[in-house]
């Protein structure tokens, strides 16, 4: 059966039988042949016709109801081994905002990993109780264990490559994971988690853990996390750099000295609790455009993904590119066009049918009309926010139906939606 890359961080298959049996570096024995390691890691699921679908499912543990949402890759093959990544939404958020995107959309469903896993892994959304993870007495890692066995008696995993990641309590609910299941996660990633609320259960094994943190984010908390593991799994301490306030960047540490197998990575970011922070954006936050993604994908799978495209909007009339007014991210922050430069505040993302620039989307004022401002906004779906980009160089409001129009050539020049004439004032370039 096909197994996927462990990734650069991932050592040997000898050490990977470690991990699986919880033994010592001591105890380290010849691998077996690659066939055997390969059958041994096929999940019971490998080879039958699956019966669960990508969706909504429903599952008893420890005497409750309990859900979660499946994503299942379009291609699914049941001879193929695929990893299998938990992600555990936020206190207060749901399983469909993780297997959404929530308003960044499919670019940030299942935090982002969805689509650079391209079609490598089923991907799970667990539903906690009361919209959060107190895992009172074990309840939420047994129900772990549940949809574990569930889903690996039905669908084909990879079981050395089980992996989970959330944001602040789905954080501390995989740090939970990290302690409580050492030997059957591969590695967790938690996003500014607030300290082990959802517990510790062990916690004494090696285990290849990233943290994620902001500065302006009790990162007192996120560092004891991370360094129950820098000890356990042997690294060498020290006090990792972290960038400063107002730097609008992150910095990110692979621990020296860690265990073959075990790393640990440490990625500090000039920011708050946040999940998708943006370099060079203040307290900007946009899961399309954050860098924690790529970050998150590359320590799992020692892939590095490609950059997410950026590029600006020049007006063919103006010479200008499409610019939000003093790179100020709030919202209502009106659109202008200025000289083009490399500013964050001229560089827009596409994500579905979305503009998006500074963690905020493009959006024309609900019930615009000719003449209107454009300005950006918090990300909501809206159609208001949603954009054709034409062939004919036009960019038309899916709501209004009216097109992006420079008002002027000069710097500080307004950007409205106008009636349609396909003038080179409301044609745009690419640039």
């Amino acid at each position: 059966m096909k197994r996927h890359h462990l990734g650069r961080w991932w050592a040997p298959v000898a050490a990977v039988a470690l991990v699986l049996a919880g033994a010592g570096a001591a105890d380290a024995r010849p691998a077996p042949a690659p066939a055997d390691t390969g059958t041994l890691a096929a999940s019971p699921g490998c080879g039958k016709t699956p019966t669960l679908r990508s969706g909504t499912h429903t599952i008893q543990s420890s005497g409750k109801n309990r859900s979660f949402i499946l994503s299942v890759p379009d291609n699914y093959n049941n001879t193929t081994q695929h990893r299998l990544i938990f992600g555990f939404h936020w206190w207060g958020g749901t399983a469909e905002q993780v297997a959404s995107g929530g308003s960044d959309g499919d670019v940030y469903a299942h935090y982002g990993l969805r689509r650079l896993a391209n079609n490598t892994a089923i991907f799970v959304a667990p539903q906690g109780i009361s919209n959060g993870w107190a895992n009172s007495g074990g309840e939420d890692v047994t129900f772990t264990d549940d949809m574990i066995r569930r889903i690996e008696n039905d669908l084909c995993v990879d079981t050395t490559q089980r992996f989970s990641l959330g944001f602040s309590y789905g954080g501390a609910m995989s740090y939970a994971l990290a302690c409580a299941r050492a030997t059957t996660f591969r590695a967790v990633a938690a996003i500014a988690a607030p300290g082990p609320i959802s517990g510790c259960s062990g916690g004494t094994q090696p285990f290849a853990y990233m943290g994620i943190h902001g500065i302006g984010d009790n990162i007192g908390a996120g560092r004891g996390l991370r360094d129950r593991f820098v000890r356990n799994n042997g690294c060498t301490a020290q006090n990792p750099p972290e960038p400063a306030s107002g730097s609008r960047t992150h910095i990110t540490t692979t621990y020296s000295g860690c265990r073959a197998g075990y790393p640990v990575v440490w990625a500090a970011f000039d920011g708050g609790h946040q999940q998708g922070p943006v370099d060079g954006c203040a307290g900007c936050e946009s899961g399309a455009r954050s860098w924690v993604k790529n970050e998150v994908w590359k320590f799992f799978t020692g892939e590095t993904p490609a950059p997410t495209p950026t590029y600006r909007l020049r007006s063919e009339s103006a010479g200008r590119c499409l610019d939000v007014t003093g790179a100020n991210s709030a919202n209502g922050t009106q659109m202008i066009v200025w000289d083009c430069h490399a500013n964050a505040n001229q560089q827009f993302t596409r994500a579905g049918q979305a503009l998006q620039v500074m963690g905020k989307c493009l959006e024309a004022p609900a019930n615009a009309g000719s003449g209107t401002r454009t300005r950006i906004w918090d990300c909501n779906g809206g159609a208001n926010q949603q954009w054709n980009v034409n062939d004919n160089g036009t960019v038309t409001n899916v709501q209004t139906g009216l097109c992006l129009d420079v008002n002027g050539t000069a710097n500080n020049s307004a950007v409205n939606v106008a009636s349609c004439t396909s003038g080179s004032n409301q044609r745009w370039a690419k640039a």
